[in-house]
């Protein structure tokens, strides 16, 4: 059995977010990106089966410009066997992702595709869903738990959802997006990292895959992105009656 983990290049979850002067997007130059948290506990999952003996290859991949392979080089080191990097230089849409990725699962024939949820710079939580549909694969998202079942290929999967958990059970082929409470991510020691430097990382581009610019063209444009607005703030009060008379004109309108 043959997994394959798909991780994205982001800006990191302590670093503060501006908005580039244009309003077209955020300011990505200069700033310090990470692996998305939710793709690094997909990895950590994925590498516990292979421990376990349930996978026997761990794949990493990753979309994106020239400094996409610097979070690759980080999974090989946490214990991936190889990775891929879909090399381009264009931002690219969830649908854009989901087509290369599908490409990539036919081509390395995986049996299960992991991945975070969402990532935490536009938190679309698309890609996933997008894949099952391209693959026609059964999808389980949001896991919060995986246990393997005694049936051949059939996993039993807990999930998050509004009301609390749902527990499915799905076989592979199939999707599963992570959530955050599955596991915690191992730290790469030195030994790793060192051995990370020999394993293979693949560069891959639209021609290795069948695909053409027109096939992962952009589905929509962002227009604008503005900042959230700051909050104003509070007063303190020295009384009830105090705090009504602040009150009635607000309940008023």
């Amino acid at each position: 059995m043959k997994a394959l983990v798909a991780c994205k290049r982001v800006i990191d979850y302590a670093v503060k977010i501006r908005v580039r002067p244009d309003g077209k997007g955020v300011q990505k130059d200069g700033v310090k990106h990470s692996i998305n948290p939710f793709d690094e506990i997909a990895i950590e999952e994925a590498i516990r089966w292979r421990e376990q003996g349930k996978v026997k290859e761990v794949i990493a991949v990753s979309c994106g410009d020239e400094k996409a392979p610097d979070i690759l080089k980080t999974v090989l080191a946490m214990g991936a066997d190889r990775a891929i990097h879909f090399a381009d230089p264009e931002e690219l849409t969830p649908l854009a992702v989901a087509k290369i990725l599908s490409k990539i699962v036919v081509k390395e024939k995986a049996d299960v595709v992991m991945l975070g949820k969402q990532a935490i710079d536009d938190d679309s939580g698309q890609v996933g869903q997008f894949l099952g549909g391209l693959l026609g694969w059964p999808q389980a998202c949001f896991a919060s738990k995986c246990e393997w079942t005694d049936k051949e290929g059939v996993m039993r999967v807990t999930r998050e959802v509004d009301g609390g958990l749902e527990t499915i059970s799905v076989r592979f082929p199939a999707i599963i997006t992570v959530d955050l409470r599955l596991n915690e991510p191992r730290y790469a020691t030195l030994q790793n990292i060192m051995k990370a430097k020999s394993k293979p990382l693949a560069k891959i581009g639209l021609v290795d895959l069948g695909l053409t610019r027109d096939d992962i063209k952009p589905d929509y444009i962002v227009t604008k992105v503005e900042p959230p607005k700051q909050r104003q703030g509070g007063i303190i009060l020295s009384s009830v009656d105090e705090l009504v008379a602040k009150l009635k004109p607000v309940l008023k309108e």
